[in-house]
């Protein structure tokens, strides 16, 4: 992935020159303000966050004295170099998750695990479900299309909703914060110089028992806690019943799946072959390149999935067109934070938090998952937490080892998912939908987030002691 135009350098740790002589206290006041500003507009006016990140930005500058075409450089420095890192991963990971959606292929792995799952592991069989199609899907668009199989299994099966609802968020939610190609764990790895490859490896390990945890484990006190019947005409159709004209099991999951194995692989190749001028490698580099595998991923879905569902060439290009719209707002988002992040990396902060941190015994790996929540309680936003705690933390993690880098990187995303609540868009769509009152969704949802956020901290730290 590109690296930001205005870096964090790799030799030790030193920064751009800030382009204001303003003090760390001012620094700080600027950073707090700054912060303060884009809480209050999405918070108490209802601002769109693409806006109030702009905002935030020009505020943050004119508070650190920084020249106002300077602070405007730098937002749209960070804006460019963010969309350009990661918004056609952004685009490709749309394209490749409407393409499941459309053709019948998540139905059909959703009704392929029911199937040869027992009553007693049927909310571990959400979870799994939840991970597979979580994967390639942002968190909304993974919900909307795993409500009616919740639903459904909750009342063929005699279920409490919660008890099968709570493993199906749960497995969205983990992959959502934790896992690439999803935008904000793409956003932290290009602020902080990650590697994809190890980070997607690393998440998957902190990410499994953090699933299983939050869950399925988590779910059987939610369903005590929480008794709930969803509203009548809250589910929205299948993609398909016509269980003919979809996909085969096999050969979705293997598409989904594609291109984390791309990506494992060239991790896996840079551990063990090391050599930039060897064959394999200089191959899989390429292979293995998140846009690469993900493009790979979508060419081969046209036809694993779109072509086994019947779709001619009209309809593929519509779907693939469809799925674009959606994700403007997103791309905005993810854009403007980078320029916030570009800012204050810009106007000293960065350079503040190294000076300041010197006596800290507070590991790199804490304070990123603690801005992260504090930017997340604040905001209610999972991609603003991690974007702006990434551009935090990113100085401290110059001279990390790759492990290290990306396990920061992971802190971050776990800080993000920390204790949803009503300034979150994701409660109200998990309340509505499940027909909850906001103290039954503070009771499942948000404790279920903030198990998620916690148990991932605990093993990432317990990760950091032996890598």
């Amino acid at each position: 992935m590109r690296h930001l135009s205005v870096e964090i350098l790799a030799a030790g740790s030193q920064q751009p020159d800030p382009i204001t002589s303003a003090g760390n206290a001012q620094l700080g006041i600027a950073a707090l303000v700054g912060i303060a500003v884009i809480v209050l507009l999405i918070t108490r006016f209802k601002l769109h966050a693409f806006l109030a990140l702009t905002v935030g930005s020009l505020v943050l500058g004119a508070v650190a004295a920084a020249p106002l075409d300077k602070a405007i450089d730098s937002f749209t420095t960070g804006l460019g170099d963010t969309v350009s890192g990661v918004g056609v991963l952004i685009a490709l990971g749309a394209i490749l998750g409407k393409l499941l959606a459309d053709s019948g292929g998540a139905d059909q792995i959703v009704d392929t695990i029911l199937a040869k799952a027992g009553r007693r592991s049927i909310p571990w069989a959400m979870a799994l479900i939840a991970g597979i199609v979580g994967l390639p899907m942002f968190f909304e668009v993974g919900l909307v299309l795993l409500i009616p199989v919740v639903l459904l299994v909750a009342k063929r099966g005699n279920y409490l909703v919660m008890r099968v609802g709570i493993p199906a968020l749960a497995g969205l939610s983990v992959m959502h914060g934790l896992i690439p190609p999803h935008p904000g764990p793409l956003v932290a790895i290009d602020a902080i110089h990650a590697n994809l490859g190890v980070t997607l490896a690393l998440g998957l390990v902190v990410g499994i028992p953090t699933l299983v945890v939050a869950g399925p484990l988590f779910g059987r006190v939610a369903a005590r806690w929480v008794d709930t019947t969803p509203p009548e005409g809250v589910v929205p159709e299948r993609a398909t019943a016509d269980a003919a004209r979809r996909p085969g099991f096999g050969i979705t999951l293997a598409t989904v799946l594609l291109p984390v194995v791309l990506m494992l692989a060239k991790a896996l190749t840079d551990i063990i072959v090391d050599d930039a001028e060897n064959t394999v490698q200089r191959v899989m580099d390429v292979v293995g390149d998140p846009m690469i595998a993900l493009l790979v991923a979508v060419l081969v879905a046209l036809f694993t999935l779109g072509r086994s569902a019947g779709f001619g060439k009209d309809k593929l290009s519509e779907t693939v067109g469809s799925s674009l719209g959606p994700i403007a707002g997103i791309l905005l988002i993810v854009g403007a934070g980078g320029g916030f992040k570009q800012t204050l990396v810009d106007v000293g902060i960065g350079r503040m938090i190294l000076d300041v941190s010197e006596n800290w015994s507070v590991p790199a790996l804490l304070l990123g998952w603690l801005i992260a929540v504090g930017i997340r309680l604040a905001t209610g936003s999972a991609t603003v937490a991690t974007v702006s705690a990434a551009g935090l933390v990113a100085p401290l993690a110059a001279d990390m080892s790759t492990a290290q880098a990306a396990l920061v990187v992971l802190a971050v995303g776990a800080g993000s998912l920390f204790f949803s609540h009503v300034n979150d868009a994701g409660f109200w769509l998990v309340k509505e939908y499940f027909g909850m009152n906001v103290g039954q969704t503070v009771k499942s949802w948000s404790i279920m987030e903030t198990i998620i956020s916690v148990v991932a901290l605990l093993l990432l730290l317990l990760l950091s002691l032996v890598v």
